[in-house]
């Protein structure tokens, strides 16, 4: 690609500011990528170890970009998804709540699975291919952005290495504490958690068979989500075990053995015997909300707009839903021969996100601060509501529905349509 100006230019190649730039590339947008490191270590085995939750609609956008083909054999659906109370001992509450991927479907449809879990190595490296093979993306990295001069007429971004690089917008997918939204004076509600999730995959016994459980324990969630069988044909889960900060480091510190029994004492019995296996990873958990999502030719995309709590599962979508309604904004800008950069452009995409984006944010910490705990009134509260939804089929199929994406003002992209 030339080095003339871009129509946008993305800072951070992460899952968010990958998806942004093969999307607007895909649609014929001028797109520059800048990452500060290669992004080919992005795809290696001990780079990341999470898995990420692809709800259904998700998947659509997927589709329609031609990236689903080359991660469909590492993505485990999601058939069934179990919530329940737990105490200390890690022993379940007798009640639960329990979703079903076929109350959600409509009509006589084949009942899609809710979502699916992938490993992240998997994404980035079915990303960065269809990346390298979009004439309309230039990739640069490594490489890091140092200073930015925007106005009502264009931006510009300065680089490390002297570039200098035009572009008719900016957008931040550098995640929760971006250079570019503090640059702006973007404000955001922010706090920790005081938790730090500790990721690992578990091999257990017994096949998940497609369900993805949570468990409500004192410190903080403990999910159970079902992967692809190893390649000797090992049954696996990913684990995302929230804890308390100063007990989750003491708990990382802990040998093979002690670590185990912790570990099984919350796991369970139900999949049979389960034990880690490879690597810890842990992340220390916040909530980050930007004031806005927009500034002069910036937009905010992804955990850079939203950083949200990993409890339900939901951020990575929501951030695929902020770049399906940005892609659709800029390209119907463009069709009518407007600016894709100005002001009026980017608030039809805030106004269009942002009570999605809130409401999830509400609700993700709503509810860890209610499950979080192991004061006996709210357990009794959590047990009863979790029972009566359950015997609610038509508060489960909303909520199944929630999960899978469908609820709400839905962009192209999302609905599996390109711009």
């Amino acid at each position: 690609m030339n080095g003339g100006r871009f129509d946008l230019a993305v800072v951070g190649a992460g899952l968010n500011g990958s998806l942004l730039a093969l999307a607007a590339g895909e649609a014929g947008l001028r797109t520059v990528l800048v990452d500060r490191i290669p992004l080919d270590s992005l795809a290696e085995p001990n780079f990341d170890g999470r898995t990420t939750a692809v709800a259904y609609t998700s998947k659509r956008l997927f589709d329609a970009l031609g990236i689903w083909p080359a991660v469909a054999d590492q993505a485990e659906p999601i058939l069934d998804i179990r919530i329940s109370d737990s105490g200390h001992d890690g022993r379940a509450s007798p009640f639960f709540l329990h979703f079903d991927h076929r109350e959600a479907a409509e009509g006589e449809e084949d009942a899609p699975p809710m979502g699916w879990i992938v490993e992240n190595r998997f994404l980035r490296a079915a990303l960065l291919r269809q990346l390298t093979s979009c004439p309309s993306v230039e990739i640069v990295a490594p490489d890091e952005v140092v200073d930015t001069r925007r106005d009502e007429s264009r931006a510009e971004l300065v680089l490390r290495t002297g570039r200098r690089i035009q572009a008719a917008l900016v957008a931040s997918a550098e995640g929760r504490f971006g250079a570019l939204r503090e640059e702006a004076g973007i404000g955001a509600q922010a706090w920790s958690y005081r938790q730090i999730a500790i990721v690992l995959v578990a091999h257990h016994e017994r096949p998940h068979r497609g369900v993805a459980q949570e468990k409500f324990l004192p410190g903080g969630p403990f999910a159970i989500l079902p992967m692809c069988d190893g390649e000797r044909g090992e049954h696996r889960s990913s684990i995302v075990w929230t804890e308390r900060a100063d007990l989750a480091r003491r708990l990382l510190q802990l040998d093979a053995p002690p670590f185990q029994a912790e570990f099984a004492r919350r796991f369970g019995s139900h999949l049979g015997h389960a034990e880690p296996a490879g690597p810890r990873w842990s992340y220390p958990l916040s909530l980050v909300h930007a004031d806005r999502y927009v500034d002069t030719r910036l937009v905010l995309v992804g955990d850079a707009a939203h950083g949200i709590h990993p409890i339900a599962g939901q951020g990575y979508n929501l951030g695929v839903r902020d770049i399906a309604a940005l892609v659709e904004v800029l390209i119907e800008a463009r069709r009518l021969g407007l600016d894709v950069g100005a002001a009026d452009t980017l608030e039809r995409y805030a106004r269009w996100r942002r009570a999605d984006n809130f409401a999830m944010v509400a609700a993700t910490d709503v509810l860890n601060r209610l499950f979080s705990n192991d004061a006996p009134p709210l357990r009794l509260a959590r047990d009863l509501g979790l029972a009566a939804v359950h015997r609610m089929p038509a508060m489960r199929r909303f909520f199944a529905r929630h999960a899978m994406g469908l609820v709400g003002d839905l962009p192209k992209l999302i609905r599996g349509e390109r711009p």
